[in-house]
């Protein structure tokens, strides 16, 4: 058997009779067989990338031995940092690190999904309010999230990132982090662009943290005992200084609360049960008072007033809870059932009037002029609620051999959504009501929906891995099927996925995969909703019957190269991917909200590269920069516009540095500087006519370590119960850039539409303080 230094088994370790070409490779417990000749001496070599050569010499073979070691990682001493080599990744999954979230600058309060935004290759965000992301060329709605083996699921109304609030993943009680922006195989489910893996941590001895700053308060406590341990958390927030920096001035009043508890329980060494809950709920309170934007060119300024009346009020509640129970029926074959159950309340309600100039800004003689081109009123009105609940069962089979790992499941599950939406907008310009009408008063827009819908899905895959040593090197090979059958539409879908990864013997910094597939993207419920008005001119919500599953065959090539920058381990990741989709739903992105056309009558592509490079930029530190090339179109009766998510180009860093000599105290820095997206006017909503301005922003942090455990005020009685105490400042939006969310469309006295910008936050310092224990 072959372990590491903390006696954790090592897989894909090379173990090598010296001087022939015998040699065997260990599998995920670390197990080797080899066959040699009684009575022969001979010196076994145990090889692995990221950890030092190791030898073992056997003076005489007799009959079956066992012969065990422990290897040590291949670090390199740099005074109090240790660099340590990356392991080799195999497959389209790529590793983070949560550990250090806490004390590192963040405007969303230092979620695992912004830290994906830098991490992750081809990933974009174009606002800090949310923690939604595009991957390469997809929508929000395209990217499934795992916790603990478990599908989440994000509210439905939302319209904009001030609602948000909090993201389901607790970054406190997170373990472990993998992500692929696509290519994935086929134990992950069915979504178009990528999937982000996420495990709560089984603590090993008593743990703790609590966080407090400006934009709210998290606490979590984890601890074992034997059979039993727990890990929970409780975060609050409220984000209104951030939101102050907006353009629209008002009373803010979000108020959003998280708990979660995840706790396992091992009744003997082959049963273990576990249970994960969730209670969120966020509220979003809000009266606007007026709101004053400057936008347009230096030849042609223009600015926007609006003087509003009334107020917003939304409550999304939250309930989740997983179960499982994992039966090892030997050394090589176990088995899981797991139960989870989902339900979402969410209420938006809003009655807000205001009334709104356009003016031209004229610049003559030293003297600014404003000249109004464009006045009116308007008045918006919402009673929406959503009511919806997931119930699922599944059954996962998993058997180990020497080379293969077998997977497979079988699921069931159930949903039910209850949707009633009552929306209107009426506008004034000039005096009259729009539409203009000379026998009776019509309202500008309207929305209205009475839906409910029950609805079964199955679903299924199989998964094997294959990992074998030829003299050219190591071999990796994943293929898989998924299938899937929704009765609503009554349609069954078939995924093949594959993968191949390979170490070269002559090179192992270098590392080659290939990744390939079909993804569906069987509809949730906002993908089938099709808007249709009557001769009243009324809009009304109706569930599309013939809707089929979004369909994205994947093609991904990539490859890593380790290498040392004086002593200092680096990482540069490339990767080429191109993406063929067909049966497309037309959607558009207003802020964070993704309206559907509701019916397949689109195809499309993507096509881009991906580099990255990571590394300890900083002795002790990890950095890295991604670079990021796409382009992301749709073909919609014969004509060929950007996709909503077409960004072209991404550049984004994370930075960290610690003061000379001084690792008290430490800097982190976060940028992204990213091409605009494609949008249109309400009149041409798909045309893609128009780009806004590229989403540009720096935020930097200091964390200063007022106390940490090699302190010798530990020895006091109330100090010592500390591991690190960390006092923070954040500058957010260091440049006070001004970034676009979306746009409003206001006409002027001659009809012609002008987009009005909705800016994001500015420039806002943040303290935070954050004692472990």
């Amino acid at each position: 058997m072959v372990v590491d230094s903390e006696g954790l088994p090592v897989e894909l370790a090379f173990v090598q009779v010296r001087g022939t070409l015998n040699g065997a490779m260990t599998n995920e417990k670390g197990y080797y067989s080899l066959s040699v000749n009684t009575g022969d001496s001979c010196t076994l070599v145990f090889s692995c990338i990221g950890y030092s050569k190791t030898q073992r010499i056997i003076p005489s073979v007799d009959g079956d031995m066992t012969v065990s070691v422990r290897m040590r990682s291949a670090a390199i001493e740099l005074g109090e940092a240790v660099v340590t080599r990356s392991r080799i990744n195999m497959n389209t999954v790529q590793q983070m690190d949560p550990s250090k979230l806490r004390t590192i600058v963040d405007p969303y309060g230092g979620s695992i999904e912004s830290q994906i935004v830098t991490f992750g290759m081809g990933v974009s965000t174009s606002s800090e309010l949310t923690s939604q992301y595009s991957v390469r060329g997809g929508n929000y709605d395209e990217n499934i999230v795992y916790v603990n083996g478990t599908e989440v699921y994000r509210p439905l109304l939302i319209r904009s990132g001030q609602q948000e609030g909090l993201s389901f993943i607790n970054p406190d009680m997170t373990g472990a982090v993998r992500f692929s922006s696509g290519g994935y195989d086929a134990y992950y489910g069915d979504k178009m662009s990528s999937v982000l893996d996420v495990t709560y941590k089984k603590p090993e001895a008593f743990e703790g943290a609590v966080t407090a700053g400006m934009l709210g308060a998290n606490a979590y406590v984890g601890n074992t005992s034997g059979k039993f341990t727990q890990v929970t958390g409780l975060r609050y927030k409220r984000g209104t200084t951030l939101l102050k920096t907006l353009d629209t001035k008002g009373d803010y009043d979000p108020t959003f609360t998280d708990f979660q508890t995840y706790m396992t329980y091992t009744f003997s060494p082959r049963f273990e049960m576990s249970l994960l809950g969730n209670f969120s709920k966020n509220t979003y309170n809000f009266t606007p008072s007026n709101k004053i934007t400057s936008f347009g060119t230096v030849q042609d300024a223009k600015s926007f007033e609006v003087y509003y009346d009334g107020g917003e009020k939304d409550e999304f509640t939250t309930y989740f809870g997983s179960g499982s129970m994992k039966y090892n029926l030997n050394e090589n074959n176990s088995l899981t059932l797991q139960f989870t159950a989902f339900e979402s309340h969410e209420s938006e309600s809003y009655d807000i009037g205001g009334e709104y100039k356009l003016n031209d800004i004229i610049e003559a003689d030293g003297e600014t002029e404003t000249i109004p081109i464009g006045v009116g009123k308007f008045l918006e009105h919402a009673r929406d609620r959503l009511r919806s609940k997931v119930t699922n069962v599944s059954l996962l089979g998993t058997h180990k051999s020497t080379n293969n790992t077998f997977l497979w499941a079988l699921g069931y599950q159930k949903e039910s959504i209850h949707d009633r939406i009552k929306e209107w907008e009426m506008r004034d310009s000039m005096g009259y009501s729009l539409p203009h009408n000379e026998e009776i008063l019509q309202v500008y827009k309207n929305l209205f929906s009475e839906n409910d819908l029950q609805s079964n899905r199955f679903s299924g895959y199989i998964q094997d891995t294959y990992k074998f040593r030829i003299e050219q090197g190591l071999f990796s090979a994943t293929l898989g099927l998924r299938a899937g059958y929704w009765d609503y539409n009554d349609e069954l879908i078939v995924s093949p996925r594959g993968s191949v990864g390979f170490v070269p013997s002559r090179n192992q910094n270098l590392t080659f995969r290939l990744a390939s597939g079909l993804y569906y993207q069987s509809p949730f419920y906002k993908e089938f909703r099709m808007t249709e008005t009557d001769d009243k001119d009324n809009s009304y919500i109706v569930l599309n019957k013939n809707i089929k599953s979004q369909r994205s065959v994947h093609f991904v090539l990539g490859g890593d190269y380790t290498f040392y920058v004086d002593t200092r381990p680096f990482k540069l990741t490339t990767e080429v991917y191109y993406k063929k989709m067909d049966d497309l739903v037309p959607y558009t992105v207003n802020d964070v909200k993704v309206t559907y056309y509701g019916k397949n009558v689109a195809k499309g592509s993507v096509a881009g590269v991906d580099l990255k490079l990571f590394g300890q930029f900083v002795p002790g530190t990890d950095s890295w920069i991604n670079f990021s090339l796409m382009k992301a179109e749709r073909e919609w009766d014969g004509k060929k516009t950007p996709l909503p998510t077409d960004q072209r180009y991404s550049v984004s860093l994370f930075f960290t540095d610690y003061w000379p000599n001084y690792d008290r105290i430490k800097l982190s820095l976060k940028a992204i500087w990213a091409d605009g997206l494609p949008f249109s006017s309400p009149d041409y909503s798909y045309t893609q006519d128009f780009r806004s301005k590229g989403y540009r922003r720096i935020d930097m942090g200091l964390a200063y370590r007022i106390l940490s455990s090699e302190d010798l005020i530990r020895d006091k009685q109330f100090w010592g119960f500390f591991k690190n105490i960390w006092l923070g400042v954040d500058v957010f939006n260091l440049l006070d850039i001004k970034n676009v969310s979306s746009y409003s469309w206001i006409s002027d006295i001659n009809g012609r539409q002008w987009a009005v910008p909705n800016y994001l936050t500015g420039r806002q310092i943040n303290f935070k303080l954050v004692a472990e224990f």
